[in-house]
């Protein structure tokens, strides 16, 4: 076996999303708050003079306790933005607001309320919109308590800082919101591409059935009518044509109800189409294998030997006694190594696979193996591939199990869990020997 190149690393996220937003508040605030104490307070004396940020304004001792419980305050916001938002914002404004009472200000600090922007959007981008606006509205009645304060009091008459400070606010919520409905949009047409999908899947699945119940139904309309011409002359011949009547009957109807009652269970519950996980870098595009006929696993090794022509070697691995399966679960085997194979050939960017088959006592185990570009624990990207999706889909309809994901050393791994009904019949002995 010839040793595969390491895939590349991965390309890292946007700066943006590499940042947690906490921190982002956080640093404005911070910057924002002292870059006064450093200019008016720590720095030696200048021609420049400061009304807001007087040299003695922290000079009493409750100056400065109010100005360290407005950084905590914040600081504390910041870090709990992301696990609390409501309480974090509040504590956002609560330290922003003391900070102006540290400084003795009557008027809200612009710089300093940047940071509050900050957090608003955030909030509005990543929770409800009643949350939102609810901070919103909280955070302009704060900026109209500074207005009604002055006004009360009678100071100074001028140009006031807070309508300004409320655009922005605006502004910040304006921005939060259109990424909130952008994701909300988003996932919605995710969610329909994987219901259609999934819609998708069940017609194909369909077709299959369709064809494997005509081919019975003109096994036993022939066996039936040897049984008549020969029930006289060779009871014989005509008892052996019966039996095979009634056990391609039996198959086939054991596997319609096994689909239908499926179906019926999976619309009663209204699960939604993706079921468990978003599609993964690995499932790029609706990852179809082309058209071919298909008996199930008997076709397994045709599969390997043109996947293999094409550049990716194919090994396959039998484990456990090999024995006739229902149909259904045949072709679903198939199916699903066919669909996980052609998504190794087209994204891996490998030269060999594992295809492993296991024979249990009441279960068929079909695993499909690589060392791809499915290393690394992010599963979650924006593409709308759905292979996922349909070999998941195909699984469930036959009560089974599926799992999908990148492998802890690198690759990435597709395996499902077919049960087989211990009732099952077997099938013709040439299709059976055939394997």
């Amino acid at each position: 076996m010839s040793a595969s190149p390491p895939p590349p690393p991965p390309p890292p996220p946007p700066l943006l999303k590499r940042v947690p937003p906490g921190l982002w508040t956080a640093l404005v605030w911070v910057v924002a708050a002292g870059q006064p104490i450093v200019e008016y307070v720590l720095m030696p004396p200048r021609h420049e003079y400061s009304l807001s940020y007087p040299r003695d304004g922290l000079d009493p001792l409750a100056a400065r306790a109010l100005l360290a419980l407005a950084f905590l305050a914040v600081l504390a916001g910041s870090a709990l933005l992301r696990r609390r938002a409501a309480l974090a914002y509040g504590l956002v404004i609560a330290g922003t607001v003391v900070s102006s009472v540290a400084w003795r200000q009557d008027e809200v600090l612009p710089l300093q309320f940047l940071a509050v922007d900050v957090a608003l959007c955030y909030v509005a981008a990543t929770r409800p919109r009643r949350t939102a606006i609810t901070a919103t509205t909280g955070t302009l009645g704060v900026l109209a308590g500074y207005l009604v304060l002055r006004w009360i009091t009678g100071g100074e008459s001028g140009t006031a800082s807070e309508p300004f400070v409320a655009l922005t606010v605006i502004i910040a919520w304006l921005v939060g919101n259109s990424v909130h409905q952008a994701r909300a949009h988003t996932a919605e047409l995710h969610a329909r591409v994987a219901a259609q999908a999934v819609t998708a899947e069940r017609l194909r699945i369909a077709r299959e059935m369709h064809d494997t119940v005509a081919h019975s139904i003109g096994i036993i309309a022939l066996q039936a009518g040897a049984a008549a011409r020969v029930v006289e002359t060779q009871p014989a011949r005509a008892r052996e044509a019966m039996i095979t009547v009634e056990h391609v009957g039996r198959e086939t109807l054991a596997g319609l109800r096994r689909m239908l009652g499926a179906l019926r269970q999976a619309d009663q519950e209204q699960e939604p189409a993706t079921r468990d996980q978003e599609p993964t870098g690995h499932d790029q595009g609706r990852t179809q294998a082309p058209p071919q006929p298909a008996v199930g696993l008997a076709d397994l090794a045709w599969l390997a030997a043109t996947t293999t022509a094409a550049g990716v070697r194919v090994e396959v691995w039998w484990q456990g006694k090999r024995r006739p399966l229902p149909t259904d679960v045949d072709l679903a085997a198939l199916r699903i190594v066919q669909e996980a194979v052609t998504n190794v050939v087209r994204h891996a960017a490998v030269d060999h696979c594992r295809v492993k088959v296991e024979y249990r006592e009441d279960e068929l185990v079909v695993e499909v193996v690589d060392r791809g570009k499915g290393s690394g624990t992010n599963t979650k990207n924006t593409d709308t591939g759905f292979g996922l999706v349909g070999m998941r889909e195909r699984v469930a309809l036959l009560d089974g199990r599926f799992t999908a994901g990148p492998r802890p050393g690198g690759g990435f791994r597709v395996a499902a869990r077919l049960p087989v009904p211990t009732a099952a019949g077997t099938e013709p002995a040439a299709k059976a020997g055939a394997r």
